[in-house]
């Protein structure tokens, strides 16, 4: 049975008249086990992936696609319920064969006749990805046994063929029903939309920059969430009467603002999905505003859970404390101040790349500037070499920098897509 765990790093202690609380909650997981432990038993997965086969993928495109995807079904252990969906301006069932919406059992039989219906795609039409999602909420409502339902899905272009109110009409329909990992092949697709697809699904969002990297990442894509033996987890944050919830993030390993997906549990406590895990770490950011009490008084601020079904499995208490010590309540929590600083570096890159693409230099220079400093004290090396590549660093410290002059456009979107992928503390 998979153990949670959590860890609640702060600096509890406010000034006469102080109201804010922030706190990083540090959940872990680990014995989640694989899909196939409990496959049949607590509920079954299921697995769909939706390959776009846009005539702009050429005939190129479409055999690396149908590659990643052989390379995907080779780690979907059997017993698991699964489906291909090829879109374009349409959503055809790939696999099962068939005139209705349908999913398999995944078995060494299935898999091979998957294989050989994927090299039967051929390129053409446009590009409606709302489309592409319905009809995979579609596929999973056929097996109501599942408990866990994941999506690959692969774009290679700009969501050409539906306009920007059916997808939201789309993504409202398919919230919740399934997540949803998404990938962009080559500088033809939006990294905003793709990642507004993959934020509303709980999934990442990542830049392929060449068919060559598509089958080892779809791979990977796929043996991660094999390993996603828990399903069904929330989070749940309770504050205290008169108290007021700010915000409550996850901060590692990718950031996203959960604030908008709580649900009221009770008067005092809110839920919010946190989706499938396997054995891992994820950290959240909470937030919480108090009624100020007098210097010397003690209040618990928060109780943060973790509950699979209804069952808790771990909680971390976040405290407040009054004081008239100066030099305790200054104090900053690193792990609250580091994560501070790279959900600013992802805000500075995203307002930077935008003002760059309007022709608005001035903007766009402060902007990245700012995020070459945020890198540096954050200790993002990654980002800063991202950042390289888009900007002339004068003075990481001072974030004086020159927008370079010729940029590659995968290198922009590069940057985009993984602005919200955070680093952790340093120990020590």
């Amino acid at each position: 049975m998979a153990e949670f765990t959590s860890t609640v790093h702060q600096n509890e202690f406010l000034p006469d008249g102080g109201t804010d609380v922030h706190a990083i909650v540090s959940v872990t997981c680990s014995g989640a086990g694989e899909v196939a432990a409990w496959t049949g038993s607590g509920g079954d997965a299921g697995e769909v992936i939706i390959v776009d086969v846009s005539g702009s993928m050429d005939v190129q495109g479409v055999q690396a696609a149908a590659y990643a995807a052989s390379a995907a079904l080779d780690e979907i252990v059997d017993g698991v319920w699964f489906a291909i969906v090829a879109g374009n301006h349409e959503a055809a069932l790939c696999y099962p064969t068939g005139t209705s919406a349908a999913m398999a059992r995944m078995s060494p039989q299935t898999r091979l006749e998957a294989k050989r219906s994927l090299q039967r795609l051929t390129p053409g039409g446009g590009t409606a990805m709302g489309r592409w999602l319905l009809a995979a909420g579609q596929l999973f409502a056929t097996v109501p046994s599942l408990s866990k339902r994941h999506a690959i899905l692969l774009t290679d272009g700009a969501n050409q063929h539906e306009t920007p109110q059916e997808l939201s009409w789309a993504l409202e329909q398919v919230r919740g029903r399934f997540q949803a990992d998404c990938r962009g092949l080559g500088a033809a697709w939006q990294v905003a939309e793709v990642r507004r697809i993959a934020e509303a699904l709980l999934g990442s969002v990542d830049l392929i920059r060449t068919w060559d990297g598509l089958s080892e990442d779809f791979r990977s894509l796929m043996a991660s969430s094999m390993g996603k033996g828990v399903s069904d987890a929330q989070l749940r944050v309770w504050a205290p009467q008169g108290a007021e919830v700010l915000f409550v993030k996850q901060v590692s390993p990718t950031l996203e603002d959960l604030s908008g997906r709580r649900v009221e549990v009770n008067a005092l406590t809110g839920g919010y999905d946190t989706g499938a895990w396997g054995d891992e770490t994820r950290d959240y950011h909470v937030a919480v505003r108090l009624a100020p009490k007098a210097v010397g008084q003690e209040q618990l601020a928060s109780r943060v859970q973790l509950v699979v079904g209804e069952e808790v499995r771990t909680q971390g208490l976040v405290k407040a404390a009054w004081s008239s010590d100066d030099v305790l309540t200054a104090q900053i929590s690193p792990e609250v101040a580091h994560y501070t600083g790279q959900t600013e570096l992802a805000s500075a890159i995203q307002e930077g790349l935008r003002a760059k693409a309007m022709g608005d230099d001035v903007t766009a220079t402060s902007r990245l500037g700012r995020a070459v400093q945020l890198a540096r004290q954050t200790g993002d090396d990654a980002a800063t070499s991202r950042l390289s590549r888009v900007v002339d660093i004068d003075d990481a410290a001072t974030g004086r920098v020159r927008l370079r002059r010729h940029v590659d456009k995968l290198d922009e979107m590069e940057l985009d897509t993984a602005s919200t992928k955070t680093t952790r503390v340093r120990p020590g």
